[in-house]
Parts: structure tokens; C-alpha cells; sequence
């Protein structure tokens, strides 16, 4: 049976578009009429991922007690009733879906980590899930990898290294703990043996560094983005970035991200938060997720979009302005009811728990300008 959540809000554009489209088939379903519309998913408890499947279903990953899934088959007008993925089960994030096999695979830890880690497989589209060992190897350190927080995983498609499965991880040191931040860092696992076996990345560039992102750009380098945990770093509440030419097993040229926000702005460390890539494949079109306030709250979710592959983020707009915390981004896929949407699963919201935004490329880009870099004359709009 399906349940239509009820709508916390609902926003349309009431001005017409001129930005009908662009001649790209792969492109034009996220333009047109602008369009955005919001809904409570989970009622309690906390960790968004989102992903869709293969299939289209759009699917969500939540829970810190036990982890649960939501699936639409609709493009997330409507949905069915949870499922229970791990009961208990603490929430790892980097839900990835394997595109050459369809599997989903959701990593679930026995409590907040560091702590044993389970892969759970569905072959259903989400149905059911299935438990299996990780058969994970450490990082060039030694140290073994944690799952928890981080945005969904990716299967990439270029190079030497396609179908390869890759999802950011974080190292602990042994404890969350102040004392220990300085020897956090992120970095990354991977599988070419769709999910059998996995190794770790060698470090990310900077510690003091955790719960990532990341994503494949259209010639084949990695993309990744992450949030800081340790506030003697330089600029600590902004986000960090860097690249990987090698199929996400080193990173380069880390910078920090001036115009990302990581959390709000009075706290000494930063906030969990999503990126995801329009499957366009002439561009390098990104959409970054956080909260964007100066407040003490965790406030304002808001979505910036790159059209450059991170360089610059030259427009944002405010999804919700009331509570707000972690978030998980993703896009639809072409041929099923998901086309043309991007999905925001976030923290917050009227009720608490987590809300389901989805919304167009049109509707993003009638937000306001950030000042880093310049929107496209082709994505303009009147």
C-alpha cells in the first residue's frame, strides 16, 4: 500500500519560465516550468542518504537506532511504507547503487562508530535487504575505515576504472572525540568487484577533516568535498575540496571552498551535507547542500549550484528557512516518472525529523547570486 506524505509546504513559481530549454535532451527535463514542492519523510531519529535506482525508484536511507528505507515509484509523489533494512542499526550514509548490476548497498555500523560495520545488498530495487560481511582492507596508514556520515556513493563511468563503486568514508582515530580531532581525516573506499571486496583511498590531504562528499565529473576525475571537524584548521567553517585523477584512490590539490558554508558559522566544527551532478554529459553541472546561516541553530537549509565542476558556486536559494541539519542530495533519471527532479532529504523541517524536497533546475536558478564566478548566459533567466 502507498501513502502520500502530507505536505509541510509547497512552492510553485507563479512567473512564467523563460527558460524553456536548451536543445539537450539529457538537460531540458530539469528546466522549464520552475517547480519545488516539500514533504516530511521520517518522523523522528536522524542521517539522511538518497539515492535513486535504476529503475527510477527514489529511494531514502535514515535511522540511528535502526535503519530504515522509503521507496517511491513515482518520482516521490507517493510512497510505501518503511522497510526495515537492520533492526538495530546505526545509519553509515553512502547508500550507492551499483549501475551495472542495479544492487543497492547500504552500510549500517552496530552503534555510532567507530563500531563493526554490515553490508546490507538489495536486489529488488529496495524490496528487501539482504546482510553480507565487509570484506574491507585499511587505508596506507593502517587504519581502518568508518562509514558514518557521508553522502551517498557513486559507480564510475570513465576510464580504466569504470563500473568501479566508490563512496566516502572517514577515519576516527579510535574515538569521536576533541582530543582526537586533530588525527581525523576522510577518504574514501572502493570496489571493483561490485561490493565484495573494498579498499581504502589514501588520505585526504588535510586532517581534521570528516563526513564527505563526492562526485565523477564528465572527464572521468573525482570531485571531493568535505566537511571539517576540528576547529583549529584554517577557515574551519567552510568547506574543503580536492580531486582524484585515479579513480578516487588519491587526492590532489586541496583547497578550501570560501563560498561554502559547513555549518553555521558559531560552532567549532561543521555540518554533514550533500552534492550530486545532473547527468548531463557536456556538462559539469553540481548542486552543493548545507545550511546557510550565521546564527548559533542549525538553520536554512539552502542548494548552490556549480556549472564549472566546483570552481565556482555563483548561485544558491533557500530550500526551507527553519531547522534544518544533515543532508543528502540526488537526481532523477531519464525514462521513469524521477526525470527532471533533484532531491533534497534533509534534517529539520515543521515537524522534525527529515523532509523530502524536490525540485527543478529552473526553480534553482531563480535564487540569488553568491558573487563567486558568474551564472552561464545559457542558464540566465530574464
Amino acid at each position: 500500500m502507498y501513502r502520500r506524505l502530507l505536505p509541510s509546504l509547497l512552492i510553485v513559481s507563479l512567473f512564467p519560465a523563460c527558460l524553456i530549454g536548451q536543445g539537450n535532451p539529457q538537460l531540458d527535463p530539469f528546466l522549464g516550468q520552475p517547480k519545488m514542492e516539500m514533504q516530511q519523510a521520517f518522523p523522528n531519529e536522524r542521517f539522511p542518504n538518497v539515492v535513486v535506482t535504476k529503475a527510477g525508484t527514489v529511494l531514502l536511507t535514515w535511522g540511528n537506532s535502526q535503519v530504515l528505507a522509503l521507496r517511491s515509484e513515482d518520482g516521490g509523489a507517493t510512497w510505501g511504507e518503511p522497510i526495515v533494512i537492520a533492526k538495530p542499526g546505526f545509519q553509515g550514509g553512502g547508500t550507492t547503487v551499483d549501475e551495472t548490476t542495479g544492487d543497492i548497498l547500504a552500510f549500517v555500523e552496530e552503534r555510532h562508530p567507530p563500531a563493526p560495520i554490515t553490508l546490507y545488498r538489495s536486489q529488488d530495487d529496495g524490496k528487501t535487504w539482504q546482510s553480507e560481511p565487509m570484506n574491507l582492507t585499511p587505508d596506507s596508514k593502517g587504519a581502518m575505515p568508518s562509514m558514518h556520515m557521508n553522502e551517498h556513493g557513486v559507480t564510475l563511468k570513465h576510464g580504466i576504472h569504470k563500473g568501479r563503486l566508490l563512496r566516502p568514508t572517514r577515519n576516527y582515530a579510535g574515538k569521536n572525540d576533541g582530543s582526537k580531532w586533530p588525527e581525523h581525516y576522510t577518504n574514501a573506499i572502493y570496489s571493483d568487484d561490485h561490493g565484495k571486496t573494498w579498499k581504502t583511498s589514501d588520505p585526504f590531504p588535510e586532517n581534521g577533516t570528516g563526513e564527505a562528499t563526492l562526485v565523477e565529473l564528465k572527464d572521468g576525475r573525482v570531485y571531493y568535498n568535505s566537511r571539517v571537524h576540528w576547529q583549529e584548521r584554517p577557515k574551519n567553517t567552510r568547506r574543503r575540496a580536492a580531486y582524484s585523477e585515479d579513480g578516487g584512490e588519491t587526492w590532489q590539490d586541496w583547497r578550501v571552498v570560501d563560498v561554502l558554508p559547513d555549518g553555521h558559522q558559531h560552532r567549532s566544527y561543521g555540518c554533514m551535507g550533500g552534492l550530486t551532478r545532473l547527468p548531463v554529459a557536456d556538462h559539469d553541472i553540481l548542486l552543493f547542500s548545507n545550511i546557510d546561516t550565521a546564527n548559533a541553530k542549525r538553520e536554512r537549509a539552502t542548494v548552490w549550484a556549480s556549472f564549472d565542476g566546483g570552481q565556482t558556486w555563483p548561485i544558491k536559494r533557500l530550500v526551507y528557512e527553519g531547522p534544518s541539519a544533515y543532508s543528502s542530495m540526488n537526481v532523477g533519471r531519464a525514462g521513469t516518472p524521477s526525470e527532471g527532479w533533484i532531491y533534497l532529504h534533509f534534517e529539520g523541517g515543521p515537524k522534525g525529523g527529515s523532509q523530502l524536497a524536490r525540485f527543478n533546475l529552473a526553480w534553482l536558478l531563480e535564487g540569488e547570486p553568491t558573487g563567486d564566478g558568474a551564472l552561464p548566459k545559457a542558464f540566465e533567466t530574464e
